[in-house]
This record gives C-alpha cells, structure tokens and sequence, in this order.
C-alpha cells in the first residue's frame, strides 16, 4: 500500500455575492452538538498526527491527509496488500498486521511496506511429483526452517505458518494446502524469517500440487464448467451489464443466502 501526501491547491478568487438576510434559527430548530471525537496521537512514517481512537490504520492514514494510490483494493476485504509494521511506547517488539483492519492505539508508530520482493521459479506441473521432491527442487531454503515459530506469529490471518513449512519438509503435500489455504500472501511471514524463506509461494506451490494431483473430482464443477461452456448463462450476463448501480445493489442484497 502506498500513501501519498496530499498537495494543497491554491485558492481561486470569487466574486463577492450581496449577502442575503436570513432569519436567526429558532433554538427547536438548532442541531444538537455532536460530542468531540475521542482522538490519539499515531506517528505515520515518522510523523505524529492526531486521528479519531476508532480508526483502522487505513483510515487514520487517510484521515491525516495522505492519498492511498494503491494496495487498498480490499477495504476490510483481506486482500493481503496494506501489510504494515509498527512499534508500541515502551515496548521493543515489532508488530504486524492489515491496515485495513488493525485498529489504531495510542503512540502507535507505524510504516507501511511496499510488495515484498520474493524469489519465485518457474515451474511446470505436469514435471513435478506431489511429493517431498517438488519442494527439494523449488524451495530448497525450507530445509533450512529451525522452527522458530516467527512466522505463525507475524501472520495477520493467524495461520499456522511454521507447520505447513514442516509439512513441506515433510512431503505432506495435502497438509501445505490445508494449513495455507487462506494465506493472503501479505509477506508479513518472509520478512521475519531468520531462514529467509519465502513461506507463502510455499504454501502456493502445496495447493496447486494438490489442485493437479491429489485432489477429489467434483461432477458438480464438471457440469457447470459445461453450462458455461454451452452458454446457458450469456442472458444472465447481459441483463446484469445493462443493469444500473442501484438496480444491481438491489438484485446483490436480495439474493438467497444460507
């Protein structure tokens, strides 16, 4: 996620309108005062700002006036992208999470991280074994892991990151994709690892061996590739294109449900 500090514009001149006489409101019709906002003192990339005490990191960044360019896709969606660090008063351990959902807390100081560079091989499937060997090959650093647990405590989903890394190292490739099914790939696990592994392209790597070679065939997916193919949907489709903003929202919030 990159925050961009808002530039201010120069004020344009206007013409001076003739002041209109209005009456004063009576006091039934005057709004009753909001109570003051509870506010606390973050510091974003070094520099202390004053944000409302519910604000989630993403908000207070945007509520200090900086402009998110990108990596907010998601807004409380868990898409993996405003991974951020930050340190509490008095305190020397780092922390992490999404800023999108990680609240803010007073004395906060906080960075966010760009995309973390990852070294990632290029592989065929059909060349690999759903076995210990597709890892010995692709990650061998792995084999390096010394079960630190750092990085189950860095991940903002709360995975359990070290073990699907033993899983790895272990072959147990159903395991790796069990364990990392919900992996957001934020990278908060890599940059805590002494080992330097790059867990998530693991754990990558565990679902599409699984995906190719040990999963259950679904008939019910089977039909409705074909129905797809067969193009049994192409109305729906149009009708949902020509629907307007409102209509669409309508249709989205009345659907079945379980």
């Amino acid at each position: 996620m990159t925050p961009v500090k808002k530039t201010a514009r120069p004020a344009v001149p206007r013409k001076a309108k003739a002041a209109k006489a209005r009456p004063a409101p009576s006091a039934a019709a005057a709004k009753p005062e909001e109570p003051p906002k509870e506010m606390l003192t973050v510091y974003i990339m070094g520099k202390a700002h004053s944000v409302p005490a519910d604000a989630t990191i993403m908000g207070a960044i945007e509520y200090a006036g900086y402009q998110i360019k990108r990596g907010a896709g998601c807004r409380e969606g868990f898409c993996g992208a405003c991974a951020t660090v930050y340190r509490m008063p008095n305190d020397y351990r780092i922390y992490t999470g999404l800023a999108c959902t990680t609240l803010v807390k007073e004395g906060m100081w906080l960075s966010q991280l760009p995309a973390i560079p990852s070294q990632k091989p290029v592989y065929d499937l059909e060349t690999l074994k759903a076995d210990v060997t597709a890892f010995q090959r692709l990650y061998p650093e792995v084999f390096r892991c010394v079960a630190c647990n750092t990085c189950t405590k860095a991940c903002p989903q709360d995975l359990e990151v070290m073990d699907y890394i033993q899983a790895a190292k272990r072959g147990d490739v159903e395991k790796v994709m069990d364990l990392s099914f919900d992996c957001l790939s934020c990278g908060m696990c890599a940059i805590r690892c002494p080992a330097e592994i790059v867990h998530f392209n693991v754990g990558i790597l565990g679902r599409r061996l699984y995906g190719r070679y040990l999963s259950k065939k679904s008939p019910e997916l089977d039909k409705r590739l074909k129905d797809v193919k067969d193009k049994k949907y192409d109305k729906t489709y149009r009708e949902l294109m020509g629907m307007k903003k409102d209509e669409l929202k309508k249709k989205y919030y009345a659907r079945d449900t379980e």
